[in-house]
């Protein structure tokens, strides 16, 4: 059992409190000498009805004796628990050593499914870095969630329809060539060439926009011709993005986007309209939601076309018939906060308690230097040019560094990947951040290739010293504060995994990382591992076995890859 659970625990017994709260209120102190562990004894004022430096003062005296504890100490209102160091390094080790990758894991989630929409990319456009943090953070996620026992449901809700595709057909028929498109290096480039020039062509002869509505229109209608054009930017789409998911890691359970709930929509407008959820305003179908504090969510335009809205209720609906979600979740950006407000307030007005397991999981959002990325214009940096680049990188390093390397281009793969996959992954994701090429491919400091190295480090300590026991481990030789500190970073994953699934941050585990990470290496050069004594030795080599579990395990989290050479 954790060591801060057992002293909830007995702190629960003798206060008449539960134990969960006493748990809640655990401190780090500020200095090393003043304990691993603090109380603030004021907490329980109220309850124990004396003043806090007394109940500091008597609740020591439960801990005399108390097994890995040294001393409890009052002081100044707080109750500081010194912990054997040597007791906690031992179970520490231990439970990661035994459980392996599977450290952290846990039966919370009960085989219950949790629906993940994200990277959710535009048909006929490029992957752009503008889609990295929803498709990494939904990546992580989804791990995470595996990681605690929950089914994940990965949904690329692909944006496929709307007025857009009509521009596209136009533009296509105009100027476009289907052998040069499918031959191209990248079809998409080749179809947003074309997009641009519409746009272009569109503010000198704004009758195109007419033409656009009408080729909508026939693909609404599945006109065989168009419909069968439609189809194809769309198989075009997918084909190029699997590439960068690839690269990534990243996978899908579906690829149902917009136009998947264009014959599922009608229903469920009748239900809206049979529970007396809309009204009318000006022609158009409307959900009053003034009493909210909201803008009217709106379902149907006057010309009877739907919205995004219409669509997002109609998938939420499906979802939950479809999966049982427990949890139904938008990896979408700040900018949708009020969309998916009205969407949720919609779903509960039509009599659906589900509708508060559905979670916007708003993140912020990337920019260039110069301003905003904009396809209309062709201002826009793609996903798989800096991965590329980032790659390329690190190829070079590693060919001037380490030239007789063994699978480089693989290793080379997993670092110039996680460079770019850690900086949305490292800060609170509602922070917007600018796209930098110098900050992206930054290989010093708080970065993945950092961990990714302190990784490959324990793997080489491992390697050369081949395999030991660890029951001729001496634990006493880890009371030090360089392994205290390594002991207490991994012992915190499992709870930051668990903080990270219940606040949708994923930066929680990559902070984490860092910290053990910066531990090992403070421990590895303070302490000579290849002691002479065999205990010694062996309880060393244990603790560095289970740092490099503990970072292979919180960088998978992450979605990144653990290369055990570099």
């Amino acid at each position: 059992m954790d060591i801060k659970l057992e002293i909830a625990n007995r702190i629960a017994e003798t206060a008449n409190v539960p134990s969960e709260e006493v748990f809640s209120w655990f401190e780090v102190p500020p200095t090393p000498d003043k304990g691993d562990i603090a109380l603030p004894c004021f907490k329980l004022a109220k309850s124990m009805r004396k003043s806090p430096n007394i109940i500091a003062s008597e609740l020591s005296q439960a801990f005399l004796g108390f097994d890995g504890i040294v001393k409890a100490e009052p002081a100044g209102g707080y109750l500081n628990f010194f912990l054997d160091r040597s007791d906690e390094a031992k179970k520490t080790v231990l439970r990661v050593l035994k459980e392996g990758e599977a450290y952290g894991t846990s039966d919370e989630g009960a085989g219950r499914n949790v629906c993940i929409d994200f990277s959710s990319i535009n048909i006929c456009k490029p992957f752009g870095i503008h889609h990295i943090t929803t498709t990494v953070l939904g990546h992580s996620l989804s791990r995470i969630f595996k990681h605690l026992g929950f089914n994940p449901v990965r949904i690329n809700h692909l944006g496929d329809w709307g007025t857009q595709f009509g521009k596209m057909l136009v533009a296509y028929k105009k100027w476009g060539e289907r052998e040069k498109i499918e031959n191209a290096e990248s079809p998409m480039r080749e179809l947003l060439s074309l997009y641009v020039k519409y746009h272009q062509e569109a503010e000198k002869d704004p009758s195109l926009d007419d033409e656009a509505r009408a080729a909508f229109r026939s693909i609404e209608l599945h006109d065989p011709e168009n419909w069968e054009l439609y189809q194809w930017f769309k198989d075009l789409t997918i084909r190029e993005a699997k590439h960068v998911y690839e690269l990534l890691g990243v996978e899908f359970d579906s690829y149902n986007g917009e136009a998947f709930y264009e014959d599922k929509m009608p229903a469920v407008i009748k239900e809206m309209q049979d529970k007396g959820v809309t009204t009318v305003d000006n022609g158009m179908t409307i959900v009053d939601l003034s009493a909210y504090d909201m803008p009217p969510c709106l379902i149907l335009k006057s010309n009877g076309g739907t919205i995004y809205p219409t669509r997002d209720i109609t998938a939420a609906i499906y979802r939950k018939n479809t999966y049982d979600f427990y949890k139904n979740l938008y990896v979408v950006a700040y900018q949708q906060n009020l969309h998916f407000r009205q969407v949720f307030k919609t779903l509960e007005l039509m009599g659906y308690d589900w509708a508060k397991d559905c979670v916007h999981v708003n993140f912020g959002m990337i920019s260039m230097p110069e301003g905003t990325f904009s396809t209309r214009k062709g201002n826009a940096i793609y996903l798989d040019d800096v991965l590329n680049k980032s790659i390329e990188k690190t190829k070079a390093i590693m060919i001037e560094k380490s030239p007789d390397l063994p699978d480089m281009d693989e290793v080379a793969r997993q670092i110039g990947v996680g460079a770019v996959v850690w900086g949305p992954l490292y800060s609170s994701r509602i922070k917007d951040f600018t796209f930098s090429w110098e900050k992206a491919l930054n290989f010093e400091g708080e970065t993945a290739p950092y961990a990714q190295y302190t990784h490959a480090r324990c793997c080489s300590v491992l390697r050369k010293a081949g395999e030991y026991d660890v029951e001729k481990a001496d634990w006493s030789a880890l009371d030090n504060e360089s392994c205290a500190n390594l002991i207490k970073a991994m012992a915190a994953l499992p709870s930051c995994i668990e903080s990270a699934a219940e606040k949708y941050e994923p930066y929680l585990i990559s902070r984490n990382v860092i910290e053990i990470c910066s531990a090992f290496n403070k421990f590895y050069f303070e302490n000579r591992i290849m002691d002479e004594n065999e205990g010694v030795k062996t309880a060393r080599l244990a603790v560095t076995d289970a740092a490099r579990t503990a970072i292979k395990v919180g960088l998978y989290l992450v979605g990144i890859d653990a290369p055990e050479r570099m």
